[in-house]
């Protein structure tokens, strides 16, 4: 059976050392994440997901959730008591604000805990995640009176929540919803549709679930400007505001999915459900899309949150697997064969995950630092800044962070052999639940398009040009350092590929778009590999003065050197071969025909 154990060590020095947390204690929320606050939030949320979710995570994928003729649904054995646990614990109101029950610390806080979640339990995690997105949303664009009503059962995870986008024949292209709101003309709307693919839409986890639901209203425009966004309760609240009648929202089936099988996937039917609308009518995906950035940045947490829980089972695994001998010679001459550990090329596996993983989760962290500051630095050019830069990143923590969490999986699968494609070693559990999140909450084809297509160019480029710059300065610094300086320079490399990248694309791109979209996904890797590039120097920097100053973990330290020169000579060249690709332009690409594709009678 795999385990978890939580890296709460790494995750200290992220959060300390690299962001330095301290340091932001002048501002609200932040005065009270000091380092032995810190320190007791990560340990404990470490010890909870390591030995609550994680030992259920794989008897969720075994039984999944089950519809019942009434159209209830239950969840798999012990989520309903571990959830009980993670509301009793708090867990979901760490940085939610405190005017609703939250205890308004820092999200750099509350995204650590959604890592540990994740990984420990996948399915599970996104039952507090949803509610976290939705709570968002209606702070976002609720009224007072809504806020009021829905946010506090919502935080303190008495209530859940969820989003409704996707109909039967409408995903990424939301201008095509037919959910239809008719007015009641006492302030509420009759809503009806179906819609497909929504997390946690039904469960017995909690008392009340508050749907969040794409609709349009009588004459608005058929276009994604005629969407409003409605609050839709499971069971309309009563003149308490607790859940009474029985609204007309059902599931209708529960999707049977390759992988997060712990989780409710469902088909909801409205039949004249009663809804509230949020904000102003036909704005409602702008509304939404303060729920699905959340979910988006939520998302690249649950790529690395794959790759990290696959990775320790591998390590594990591959210290006690015996086969051959290592190249050199016996490692262990008073056994017939050595740990597998000992191969270069089982190494390379190892090791691109490690390095993954510890740069995604520091990419990951300041991310959530980004969100904070964006409402809570001193001064409107740093919150304008912070707000530039998560915006410009967050397609490519979803992205890129997805697309190699789950190619880290499949390696850390291959580790195995042919253990690993047996189901009771776990890792190919693993690799399912990977690879949804390449999907939902847009494809990563559609984060590509929305980093190169609007980001890039966004207020004339302002946020790229933040982007490298930031990156700039921190080469400059480091190549000063003798013993930063190869690595320095070879970021510098991969900036420069990412520099003309972005260059060729305005050269070429309005010429033909197609252009664009060709190179989108290439440019979004070269981003990737060139900010958690960033990252690693980051660390690099913080590990080699630690340990100049002298430290009794010296082992911790020189592992982050030896890591960062091991990302900079194997992941940054693969921005120039990416940059080739990219300028290969989309002639051949979209010149055949369609019946070229055809497989030939």
């Amino acid at each position: 059976m795999p385990t978890y154990t939580a890296p709460t060590r790494d995750t200290r020095f992220i959060v300390n050392e690299m962001l330095d947390l301290s340091s932001y204690g002048n501002l609200p929320g932040f005065e009270n994440a000091t380092p032995d606050m810190i320190e007791t939030v990560v340990n404990e949320a470490g010890k909870f997901c390591s030995e609550v979710l994680a030992p259920i995570n794989q008897i969720g994928d075994e039984q999944g959730c089950t519809r019942h003729e009434d159209g209830s649904v239950t969840t798999p054995d012990g989520f309903k008591e571990a959830y009980a646990a993670y509301v009793e614990s708090g867990w979901g109101t760490l940085a939610k604000p405190e005017e609703f029950g939250g205890q308004g610390l820092p999200h750099v806080l509350g995204f650590v805990v959604e890592e540990f979640t994740a990984t420990a339990n996948q399915a599970f995690g996104m039952y507090p995640g949803l509610t976290n997105g939705a709570s968002a949303a209606i702070e976002a664009a609720g009224s007072q009176e809504q806020k009021e009503t829905y946010l506090p059962k919502m935080i303190s995870g008495e209530w859940s929540g969820t989003m409704n986008l996707t109909e039967p024949h409408c995903g990424t292209d939301l201008g095509m919803i037919r959910t239809k709101a008719e007015p009641n003309g006492d302030g509420s709307y009759k809503i009806t549709g179906t819609k497909i693919f929504i997390s946690a839409g039904e469960h017995d986890l909690t008392n009340n679930i508050i749907h969040l639901v794409l609709a349009k209203t009588p004459g608005a425009p058929d276009s994604s400007k005629g969407i409003s966004l409605f609050i839709v309760p499971k069971y309309i609240l009563d003149e308490n505001g607790e859940p009474g009648e029985r609204n007309g929202v059902s599931c209708g089936s529960i999707e049977k999915k390759m992988g997060i099988h712990g989780n409710a996937t469902c088909v909801l039917n409205y039949d004249e459900a009663t809804g509230f609308m949020v904000g102003e009518e036909n704005k409602g995906l702008a509304a939404m899309f303060v729920m699905m950035n959340a979910a988006r940045l939520g998302v690249g947490l649950q790529g690395l949150a794959q790759a990290e829980v696959s990775y320790q089972n591998a390590v594990t695994y591959a210290l006690d697997r015996r086969q051959g001998r290592a190249l050199t010679g016996p490692a262990d001459t008073e056994a017939k064969a050595d740990p597998i550990f000992v191969h270069p090329d089982v190494r390379r596996m190892l090791m691109d995950a490690k390095v993954f993983n510890e740069g995604m989760r520091a990419l990951c962290l300041w991310g959530a630092l980004q969100v904070d500051l964006t409402h809570k630095a001193q001064t409107e050019e740093e919150r304008q800044l912070a707000d530039d830069l998560i915006g410009l990143i967050t397609p490519v923590i979803k992205g890129y962070g997805t697309d190699k969490g789950y190619d880290i999986a499949n390696n850390m699968q291959q580790v195995y052999g042919g253990h690993g494609y047996v189901r009771e070693w776990g890792m190919e559990q693993f690799v399912r639940d990977s690879r949804i999140a390449m999907i939902y909450e847009g494809t990563n084809g559609v984060q590509a398009m929305d980093l190169c297509g609007r980001k890039l160019a966004s207020k004339g480029g302002r946020a790229v040009q933040a982007f490298f710059k930031m990156i700039d300065d921190e080469i400059a610094i480091a190549k000063a350092d003798e013993g930063l300086k190869d690595m320095a320079e070879k970021l510098e490399k991969a900036l420069g590929e990412q520099k003309t990248a972005t260059m060729w694309f305005m050269q070429n791109a309005m010429a033909n778009p197609n252009h664009l979209g060709a190179g989108a996904h290439h440019y979004m890797h070269i981003m990737g590999i060139v900010t958690l590039g960033f990252f690693w120097l980051k660390m690099a920097k913080v590990a080699k003065e630690t340990l100049a100053a002298g430290t009794q973990d010296a082992a911790f330290y020189e592992a982050k050197l030896t890591s960062a020169a091991y990302y900079a000579e194997r992941f940054l060249p693969d921005a120039g071969a990416l940059r080739r690709k990219l300028e290969a332009g989309s002639d051949n690409m979209m010149a055949l025909t369609e019946e070229a594709f055809a497989t030939a009678a």
